[in-house]
């Protein structure tokens, strides 16, 4: 299940942004000042066991990309950097998305459900 992290650190200037967690997964959906999505990151784990990210934004449409953690080394805390991936297995996404995201209000839900199902929103 879905569960929303309380008190997500809002950019300044930036609108809104909410952040889910749950088994697998990890959601964030930005909105406009009118407070309506309008766009969002869905993060996976692959059959891999790798992380991966579906992002949608309005007037850029979808991005795939493996989630690179960037801590190699103890010492080192490096920021982790999407670097593009391949093709995005879309039924199995939504699928999981599908059953993690009851608790969600409709809005949201159908929100992601629907680009992820029709690749548009």
């Amino acid at each position: 299940m879905l569960t929303e992290f309380p008190q997500v650190k809002q950019e300044g200037g930036a609108n809104l942004r909410r952040w889910f967690e749950g088994d697998g997964l990890e959601l964030i959906v930005w909105y406009d000042r009118a407070r309506a999505p309008e766009g969002f990151q869905l993060c996976y784990q692959a059959d891999d066991q790798k992380e991966r990210a579906i992002t949608w934004r309005p007037g850029q449409g979808f991005s795939h990309a493996l989630v690179k953690s960037g801590d190699s080394r103890p010492d080192k805390n490096m920021t982790p950097i999407l670097v593009e991936d391949g093709a995005v297995p879309w039924d199995l996404v939504a699928t999981r998305f599908a059953q993690q995201s009851a608790g969600l209000e409709p809005a949201v839900r159908d929100y992601v459900l629907k680009a992820l199902k029709g690749r548009t929103v």
